[in-house]
């Protein structure tokens, strides 16, 4: 039995409270004026399971009916160039493991079914944003710094 399972639209609370801490571990915050879209936008996207995000998580093991940990993605369709002709990529954006379930693995098998989930869409290239904490994780999964700047309009 897998301890990972794909996320359904009744998971999106919890998703969304996992959210807020990987978020507060980047850059602390009392806002949570954004949680109500992200929970519509989770519910959506969630009932429907061949759309263009997914989530992939593990329960608690206590059968609290809590989220253990996630990961969560979503592909993008650009214009196609040399080595993407397809012109798809993914990113990752909601890798998180609640603070009393650290440590054994969860986050890891989470971004795993992710990975798996970009390969049976033919997705090449896949982006995210590392902590500090999280960046060994990524690379003994293959991921690498890049030397390309990024750089950010909000409007």
């Amino acid at each position: 039995m897998s301890l990972v399972r794909r996320a359904v639209p009744e998971d999106a609370e919890e998703l969304v409270r996992l959210r807020k801490i990987m978020l507060d571990a980047m850059s602390p915050s009392r806002d949570v004026g954004w949680q109500p879209a992200a929970l519509t936008t989770l519910r959506r996207h969630l009932a429907s399971p061949d759309g263009e995000l997914a989530a992939f998580v593990v329960d608690a093991p206590d059968g609290s009916g809590t989220l253990a940990a996630c990961a969560a993605g979503s592909v993008h369709q650009g214009l196609g160039g040399p080595g993407n002709p397809a012109g798809l990529s993914g990113h990752v954006f909601n890798v998180c493991t609640d603070p009393g379930h650290r440590r054994r693995g969860y986050s890891r098998h989470c971004l795993e079914a992710l990975l798996g989930w970009y390969r049976e869409r033919g997705v090449p290239r896949i982006d995210l944003l590392a902590t500090a904490s999280g960046e060994p994780l990524y690379a003994s999964l293959g991921f690498e710094r890049t030397p390309a700047p990024a750089m950010r309009l909000t409007l």
